[in-house]
């Protein structure tokens, strides 16, 4: 099927890994900062949780293109902000994507962690506060490992559409599969066949990762 294609010509290792580091470090860093925002979410803080409420609502309904371009627009080229690399490059790219990713990422994370919350009872949280327990022991010790295993499932389907929305860095020039995708598709004039060969290779990345979370959801799942 696919004898026609010298596939030698490209990279297609490079670009998948290219993409796979760009699936890992903005899913740590959507982890991290949507634990936060959840934290903000549920504090009894009117502030902390007026700015989760409002980050969540903004960004969760704010297209992934547009907060990518934004990234590369606006804080590279207009502000000068590169994270520490040089804007030419595509390591700068990088960056600026996993930031873009992890804006846009958290708020999912956030959510679903919020529903994790919520099944946690409210008798436990009250018991911890009468044993002397502050909100942030309660919070890290008794409700967020609960939710944590609660919600195994969900941040798995997140970190699956992470994997497929890598594709919207190509907009800012990182060299990931979807860039090379429509380079060999101009170049070859064989759209089909190109398709399905990086359809193959997504599939690669997610399929073993969803039967792995499933697995790990039903084994760590709270008994109720």
């Amino acid at each position: 099927m696919f004898d026609f294609l010298d596939l030698d010509e490209y990279d297609l290792f490079g670009a998948f890994w290219m993409t796979v580091q760009l699936t890992v470090f903005s899913a740590i860093g959507s982890l991290i900062w949507g634990t936060i925002l959840v934290a903000m979410r549920v504090s009894p803080v009117p502030v902390m949780r007026a700015f989760g409420t409002l980050y969540v609502n903004i960004f969760r309904n704010t297209p992934l293109t547009l907060i990518i371009l934004a990234c590369s627009q606006l804080l590279a080229l207009t502000l000068g902000m590169t994270l520490w690399a040089d804007v030419a490059t595509d390591s700068a790219n990088f960056r600026l994507a996993v930031l873009g990713f992890v804006v846009y990422t958290s708020t999912f994370v956030c959510e679903a962690l919020r529903s994790g919350i919520n099944t946690v009872p409210v008798g436990q949280a009250e018991a911890a506060r009468a044993l002397g327990l502050n909100f942030s022991q309660v919070l890290t010790q008794i409700v967020l490992p609960q939710a944590f295993r609660s919600v195994v499932g969900p941040l798995t389907n997140v970190l699956i559409a992470l994997t497929k929305n890598t594709t919207i860095a190509a907009v800012i020039g990182v060299s990931e599969a979807a860039l090379l995708m429509k380079e060999m598709i101009e170049n070859e004039a064989r759209p089909i066949e190109v398709a399905s060969i990086f359809a193959l290779g997504f599939l690669v990345l997610t399929l073993p990762t969803g039967l792995l979370l499933g697995w790990v959801a039903k084994r760590v799942a709270v008994k109720r």
